[in-house]
């Protein structure tokens, strides 16, 4: 299938393809990153694959993440050299096979004491030396002036110089949407919207799921030999499952992490260059991120014990960004000038045995688990990582027999949708840019000159519902393009037009009031 020739996401057809009696190789439970690379790994080696997600692609943690494709500069400071080179790795391999959703991004820290540049600069230059030939930029030392070049709004008071260094940035929600395209171009089955209710076993052993559409209330029985646990933050509720049908108990693996980031006007910070701040007064990591037109500030790390689908900030945590933000920013922003919050909940791997204080200082290294009755789960992990992870995934289910072996990996050279050509150079602005080679397809669709808002036209919601399987007004407004995560009150104000065109697209009920009851948590500063 060419990549000028989108596949339709036509959802009757979706559910009629689940309702058939077969028995697929693997089953994949859960849409973000992790289950989408799973699914995308296994299809490419010819395996037969559904996957299946309870709410859309990406909802949870992968669309909430600070949009960074990076090696982790903070894991030297604990001595990963592993974790970061095999995340360097997977950076190069990111940026390659998508380039109209991920570049590289130069970041510049800024040193207010004489000891921090030549301290932070020899350890990026060990990051450069990790890269090899995977590197996308030398790093360099910063004079006072050369450093406020870069960063024209950085405080001046104070300033000694800087450290310049490279990593990616990348749209998460998007990112996962073309997994998840190229995995049915793959010849996997995806369907979003549709909640596994329970197991199938046989003998002890996982057979299949049961599953049910939320649209029609359809319940479908999917067999498969292997079934792999990729909810992430939730993974532990499938293990729970799983482990009250055969009997055995089971010891929650998930503690999570709360990652708060709020978006301001690029007036703010305007420059192409990121700030990255190492260690703040409390010993935290500070971003401003200059992103699709605005600036990214962020982010914290806070345990949390429940699992909303929807975290809401603590006012400690956005006290924190803004006043730190405050100490490197010369303009510095308030309350009232953040345009959208977002939260995400990151599935960090606990530490067995040790009470937990502090989400600092637990892996962010993903963790694999086989389940006496077969279900495999996967965790932890970060998006960089997405793809060594999916490989690892396979690998363990070979060794506990629950799958033969079927070819090597070919994801790491795979382009995905949308990267057959230059087009994603397109300008930012325009919208399109996010859509590569298909971005013809897109203004080949009624409405592509009439603009809803900046970045986003009639024709785009058109194609969203038709090949990107978008049901809802939220699918589209935060995930299919990112306006909700970037400014709340004015994805609110194009609610109700996007919902006239999904309903006129997909014959469904577009869900607009459920949106306008969630957007103002995105805009909303707790107090």
């Amino acid at each position: 299938m060419s990549s000028t020739s989108p596949l339709p996401t036509h959802r009757p057809d979706l559910l009629a393809r689940l309702a058939e009696p077969r028995r697929y190789d693997l089953a994949v439970i859960g849409g973000g990153a992790t289950g989408l690379g799973v699914a995308l790994e296994a299809a490419s080696r010819g395996y037969s694959v559904v996957l299946l997600e309870s709410h859309d692609f990406a909802k949870g943690t992968s669309s909430r993440a600070t949009k960074l494709v990076h090696g982790g500069v903070r894991y030297l400071a604990q001595g990963n050299l592993s974790l970061v080179r095999e995340a360097l790795h997977e950076r190069s391999a990111l940026l390659r096979n998508a380039p109209h959703l991920a570049k590289p991004l130069a970041f510049v820290m800024p040193s207010y004491h004489c000891w921090e540049a030549p301290f932070y600069g020899l350890g990026l230059k060990l990051y450069d030396l990790l890269a090899g030939a995977a590197g996308i930029g030398k790093t360099e030392f910063l004079s006072r002036d050369e450093t406020r070049q870069c960063l024209p709004t950085v405080q001046p008071e104070g300033l000694k110089g800087g450290v310049k260094y490279w990593d990616g940035q990348f749209d998460d929600a998007r990112l996962a949407l073309a997994l998840a395209r190229t995995a049915a171009q793959q010849g996997a089955l995806l369907v979003n919207y549709c909640p596994v209710t329970g197991f199938i076993h046989e003998s002890g052993q996982l057979a299949g799921v049961h599953a049910r559409d939320e649209e029609t209330g359809q319940t479908f029985e999917v067999r498969a030999d292997c079934i792999v646990n990729a909810a992430g933050v939730w993974v532990d509720q499938l293990r729970a499952l799983d482990g009250a049908a055969i009997g055995k108990v089971v010891t929650p693996m998930v503690a999570p992490s709360q990652g708060v980031h709020l978006v301001v006007d690029r007036s703010f910070w305007p420059t192409d260059h990121a700030l990255l701040v190492p260690k703040t007064r409390d010993g935290r990591v500070l971003f401003a991120v200059p992103w699709l037109g605005k600036v990214i500030l962020g982010t914290t790390d806070t345990p949390r014990d429940d699992l909303a689908r929807e975290p809401l900030a603590f006012k400690e945590e956005v006290d924190f960004i803004l006043r730190e933000s405050a100490r490197y920013l010369a303009r510095a922003p308030q309350a009232v000038d953040v345009r959208s919050i977002w939260v995400g909940l990151r599935p960090l791997v606990k530490t067995q045995g040790k009470e937990r204080r502090s989400t600092k200082g637990i892996s962010r290294e993903h963790t694999v688990l086989v389940s006496a009755s077969g279900l495999v789960t996967v965790t932890g992990g970060k998006w960089t990582t997405y793809r060594a992870m999916a490989e690892d995934v396979l690998q363990h289910c070979h060794d506990a027999a629950l799958l033969p072996m079927r070819g090597g990996s070919v994801t790491a050279v795979l382009p995905l949708v949308g990267a057959a050509t230059s087009q994603h150079k397109m300008s930012e602005a325009a919208g399109l840019h996010s859509y590569g080679s298909e971005a013809a397809e897109v203004q080949a669709l009624p409405g592509h000159d009439r603009w809803l808002c900046p970045g986003l036209s009639e024709a785009m919601v058109r194609f969203a519902a038709r090949y990107e399987y978008a049901r809802t007004v939220e699918d589209m407004l935060a995930r299919r393009s990112r306006v909700l995560f970037l400014d709340a009150m004015l994805a609110e104000s194009k609610a109700g037009d996007v919902a006239e065109l999904l309903q006129a697209e997909t014959g469904v009920d577009p869900q607009l009031d459920a949106f306008l009851a969630l957007s103002p948590l995105y805009r909303t500063l707790p107090s």
